[in-house]
């Protein structure tokens, strides 16, 4: 009875291929971004561009996470619209601060109703 030699491991950095039956695992990077993105775009939150910009980083690492797995990641979909999300959510916020910086919206914090 003749064996073969075993394959060799995976380079450094790289995870092995999917084990055939098991189910990949959703990237946490991505899933995070995602619902940063979603906060970031709520325009009721006043730090939407600190969410934004989160979403962006969360959604970049989760896209990499995804690729580096070699399919035992998901989740690209998350990931797009975590910095497709972002990117709306700082263009907005950024718009509103530059009304606010303008005049055009004025913030008024008194309880008086004039």
């Amino acid at each position: 009875m003749s064996y073969d030699n075993p394959p060799p491991p995976p380079p450094p950095g790289q995870y092995g291929a999917p084990v055939p039956g098991a189910e990949p695992k959703r990237s946490g990077m991505a899933v995070a971004g995602f619902v940063l993105g979603i906060i970031g775009v709520v325009p009721c939150f006043w730090g939407c561009l600190i969410f934004s910009v989160l979403a962006i980083v969360f959604g970049q690492l989760g896209k990499r996470d995804i690729a580096q797995s070699a399919g035992t990641r998901t989740g690209e979909t998350q990931a797009k619209w975590a910095v497709i999300l972002g990117i709306i959510g700082l263009v907005l916020g950024v718009l509103y601060w530059i009304l606010v910086a303008t005049g055009i919206i004025d913030i008024n914090y008194s309880g008086n109703i004039d």
